[in-house]
Protein backbone atom coordinates (compact mmCIF):
# COMPACT_ATOMS: atom_id res chain seq x y z
CA UNK A 1 0.00 0.00 0.00
CA UNK A 2 1.23 3.24 -0.49
CA UNK A 3 2.56 5.33 2.36
CA UNK A 4 1.55 8.77 1.12
CA UNK A 5 5.48 9.93 1.26
CA UNK A 6 6.33 12.47 -1.07
CA UNK A 7 9.36 11.39 -3.25
CA UNK A 8 11.78 14.71 -1.87
CA UNK A 9 11.28 17.44 0.93
CA UNK A 10 11.86 20.79 -0.65
CA UNK A 11 13.76 23.48 1.04
CA UNK A 12 10.87 25.99 1.14
CA UNK A 13 10.89 26.72 4.85
CA UNK A 14 7.63 24.72 5.62
CA UNK A 15 6.92 22.58 8.57
CA UNK A 16 5.94 19.20 7.40
CA UNK A 17 1.86 19.94 8.81
CA UNK A 18 2.37 23.23 6.94
CA UNK A 19 3.16 21.75 3.43
CA UNK A 20 1.05 18.85 4.02
CA UNK A 21 -1.96 20.93 4.40
CA UNK A 22 -1.92 23.03 1.71
CA UNK A 23 -4.93 23.85 -0.51
CA UNK A 24 -4.72 22.50 -3.72
CA UNK A 25 -5.91 22.83 -7.46
CA UNK A 26 -6.70 19.43 -8.75
CA UNK A 27 -7.18 18.79 -12.57
CA UNK A 28 -8.84 15.95 -13.73
CA UNK A 29 -8.66 15.88 -17.59
CA UNK A 30 -7.97 13.35 -20.56
CA UNK A 31 -10.66 11.50 -23.25
CA UNK A 32 -11.64 8.99 -21.08
CA UNK A 33 -14.90 8.81 -18.45
CA UNK A 34 -14.92 9.19 -14.84
CA UNK A 35 -13.35 12.37 -14.48
CA UNK A 36 -16.31 14.11 -12.98
CA UNK A 37 -17.09 10.60 -11.06
CA UNK A 38 -13.40 11.08 -9.45
CA UNK A 39 -14.13 14.68 -8.19
CA UNK A 40 -17.38 13.75 -6.27
CA UNK A 41 -15.52 11.11 -4.51
CA UNK A 42 -13.17 13.70 -3.31
CA UNK A 43 -16.78 15.91 -2.53
CA UNK A 44 -17.79 12.67 -0.19
CA UNK A 45 -14.55 12.53 1.50
CA UNK A 46 -14.35 16.20 1.95
CA UNK A 47 -18.44 16.07 3.41
CA UNK A 48 -17.32 13.81 5.95
CA UNK A 49 -14.45 16.12 7.10
CA UNK A 50 -17.37 18.50 7.68
CA UNK A 51 -16.19 21.39 4.75
CA UNK A 52 -18.32 23.65 3.52
CA UNK A 53 -18.70 21.97 -0.59
CA UNK A 54 -19.29 24.32 -3.77
CA UNK A 55 -20.30 22.12 -6.82
CA UNK A 56 -20.36 24.30 -10.24
CA UNK A 57 -21.67 22.43 -13.25
CA UNK A 58 -20.36 24.30 -16.36
CA UNK A 59 -21.98 21.77 -19.63
CA UNK A 60 -24.38 18.89 -17.98
CA UNK A 61 -27.76 20.20 -18.80
CA UNK A 62 -29.76 21.83 -15.97
CA UNK A 63 -32.47 19.71 -16.51
CA UNK A 64 -30.46 16.48 -16.40
CA UNK A 65 -30.10 15.11 -12.62
CA UNK A 66 -26.85 13.17 -11.97
CA UNK A 67 -26.83 10.36 -9.59
CA UNK A 68 -23.89 12.43 -7.44
CA UNK A 69 -26.10 15.71 -7.41
CA UNK A 70 -29.00 13.87 -5.72
CA UNK A 71 -26.71 11.82 -3.27
CA UNK A 72 -24.57 15.18 -2.22
CA UNK A 73 -27.49 17.06 -2.21
CA UNK A 74 -29.27 14.23 0.35
CA UNK A 75 -26.23 15.03 2.30
CA UNK A 76 -26.43 18.37 2.27
CA UNK A 77 -29.98 18.21 3.71
CA UNK A 78 -28.70 15.22 6.46
CA UNK A 79 -26.04 18.35 7.43
CA UNK A 80 -29.09 20.39 7.97
CA UNK A 81 -31.20 18.60 9.69
CA UNK A 82 -28.04 16.77 12.24
CA UNK A 83 -25.21 18.59 12.24
CA UNK A 84 -23.46 15.95 10.68
CA UNK A 85 -20.93 16.36 7.69
CA UNK A 86 -20.82 19.24 5.62
CA UNK A 87 -22.49 22.07 4.09
CA UNK A 88 -23.30 21.39 0.34
CA UNK A 89 -24.10 24.03 -1.68
CA UNK A 90 -24.78 22.65 -6.05
CA UNK A 91 -25.24 25.21 -9.23
CA UNK A 92 -26.09 24.51 -12.43
CA UNK A 93 -24.98 26.52 -15.35
CA UNK A 94 -27.80 28.42 -17.83
CA UNK A 95 -31.70 28.22 -16.37
CA UNK A 96 -30.21 25.95 -13.10
CA UNK A 97 -27.91 28.76 -11.84
CA UNK A 98 -29.58 29.58 -8.66
CA UNK A 99 -28.77 33.96 -9.48
CA UNK A 100 -29.76 33.93 -13.12
CA UNK A 101 -32.38 33.00 -15.23
CA UNK A 102 -32.15 33.23 -19.04
CA UNK A 103 -33.31 31.31 -21.95
CA UNK A 104 -30.64 29.00 -23.24
CA UNK A 105 -29.08 30.25 -26.29
CA UNK A 106 -25.61 29.34 -27.64
CA UNK A 107 -24.83 33.07 -26.92
CA UNK A 108 -26.50 33.35 -23.52
CA UNK A 109 -24.49 29.64 -22.94
CA UNK A 110 -21.37 31.64 -22.98
CA UNK A 111 -22.85 34.50 -20.73
CA UNK A 112 -23.91 32.00 -18.35
CA UNK A 113 -20.69 30.42 -17.93
CA UNK A 114 -18.37 33.93 -17.49
CA UNK A 115 -21.32 34.61 -14.76
CA UNK A 116 -20.55 31.28 -13.52
CA UNK A 117 -16.89 31.69 -13.05
CA UNK A 118 -17.60 35.35 -11.77
CA UNK A 119 -19.77 33.29 -8.81
CA UNK A 120 -16.62 31.22 -7.79
CA UNK A 121 -14.35 34.26 -8.05
CA UNK A 122 -16.92 35.77 -5.33
CA UNK A 123 -17.10 32.69 -3.43
CA UNK A 124 -12.95 32.77 -3.23
CA UNK A 125 -12.93 36.22 -2.50
CA UNK A 126 -15.36 35.42 0.56
CA UNK A 127 -13.47 32.10 1.59
CA UNK A 128 -17.22 30.38 1.58
CA UNK A 129 -16.13 26.82 0.80
CA UNK A 130 -13.39 24.34 1.75
CA UNK A 131 -13.84 22.31 -1.31
CA UNK A 132 -15.00 24.09 -5.03
CA UNK A 133 -15.88 21.53 -7.95
CA UNK A 134 -15.79 23.02 -11.15
CA UNK A 135 -17.36 20.47 -13.28
CA UNK A 136 -16.30 20.45 -16.96
CA UNK A 137 -14.86 23.56 -16.81
CA UNK A 138 -12.26 22.84 -19.16
CA UNK A 139 -14.51 23.53 -21.44
CA UNK A 140 -15.49 27.26 -21.33
CA UNK A 141 -11.95 27.73 -21.15
CA UNK A 142 -11.33 25.97 -24.07
CA UNK A 143 -13.90 27.64 -26.10
CA UNK A 144 -13.12 31.36 -25.29
CA UNK A 145 -16.11 31.62 -22.62
CA UNK A 146 -13.43 32.16 -20.00
CA UNK A 147 -9.97 33.66 -20.11
CA UNK A 148 -7.70 31.10 -19.09
CA UNK A 149 -4.96 33.37 -17.15
CA UNK A 150 -7.83 35.08 -14.83
CA UNK A 151 -8.70 31.73 -14.23
CA UNK A 152 -5.16 30.98 -12.76
CA UNK A 153 -4.60 33.83 -11.57
CA UNK A 154 -7.61 34.31 -9.37
CA UNK A 155 -6.53 30.64 -8.05
CA UNK A 156 -2.77 31.33 -7.77
CA UNK A 157 -3.89 34.21 -5.52
CA UNK A 158 -7.14 32.61 -3.88
CA UNK A 159 -6.83 33.22 0.09
CA UNK A 160 -7.41 31.06 2.99
CA UNK A 161 -7.43 27.31 2.60
CA UNK A 162 -9.59 26.46 -0.29
CA UNK A 163 -9.05 22.97 -2.12
CA UNK A 164 -10.40 23.46 -6.30
CA UNK A 165 -11.13 20.41 -8.72
CA UNK A 166 -11.88 20.91 -12.35
CA UNK A 167 -12.78 18.61 -14.41
CA UNK A 168 -13.30 18.27 -18.38
CA UNK A 169 -11.27 16.79 -21.08
CA UNK A 170 -8.50 19.31 -23.04
CA UNK A 171 -7.27 20.79 -20.06
CA UNK A 172 -5.28 24.27 -20.93
CA UNK A 173 -1.20 23.87 -20.68
CA UNK A 174 -1.53 26.83 -18.51
CA UNK A 175 -4.26 25.41 -15.94
CA UNK A 176 -2.38 22.02 -16.25
CA UNK A 177 1.36 23.97 -15.37
CA UNK A 178 -0.53 25.89 -12.30
CA UNK A 179 -2.41 22.61 -11.01
CA UNK A 180 -0.85 21.19 -7.96
CA UNK A 181 -2.07 17.44 -9.22
CA UNK A 182 -3.27 16.54 -12.11
CA UNK A 183 -4.89 13.32 -13.68
CA UNK A 184 -5.45 12.33 -17.07
CA UNK A 185 -8.04 9.38 -17.43
CA UNK A 186 -6.74 6.72 -20.43
CA UNK A 187 -8.96 4.57 -22.25
CA UNK A 188 -7.72 1.14 -22.59
CA UNK A 189 -11.18 -0.59 -22.65
CA UNK A 190 -14.84 0.92 -22.84
CA UNK A 191 -18.38 -1.45 -23.43
CA UNK A 192 -18.89 1.09 -25.88
CA UNK A 193 -16.17 0.16 -28.04
CA UNK A 194 -18.87 -3.44 -28.33
CA UNK A 195 -22.02 -1.07 -28.91
CA UNK A 196 -22.84 -1.59 -25.27
CA UNK A 197 -24.80 1.92 -24.29
CA UNK A 198 -24.23 3.87 -21.27
CA UNK A 199 -26.12 2.63 -18.10
CA UNK A 200 -28.02 3.47 -15.03
CA UNK A 201 -25.23 3.36 -12.02
CA UNK A 202 -22.39 3.36 -13.92
CA UNK A 203 -23.09 6.62 -16.38
CA UNK A 204 -25.46 8.67 -14.55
Amino acid sequence: MPQGRPARVPDDGLTTRQRRNRPLVIVHTGEMKGKSTAAFGLALRAWNQGWPIGVFQFVKSAKWRVGEESALRALGRLHEQTGEGGPVTWHKMGEGWSWIQRPGTETDHAADAREGWEQVRRDLAAQTHTLYVLDEFTYPMKWGWVDVGDVVATLRDRPGHQHVVITGRDAHPLLVEAADLVVEMTKVKHPMDAGQKGQRGIEW
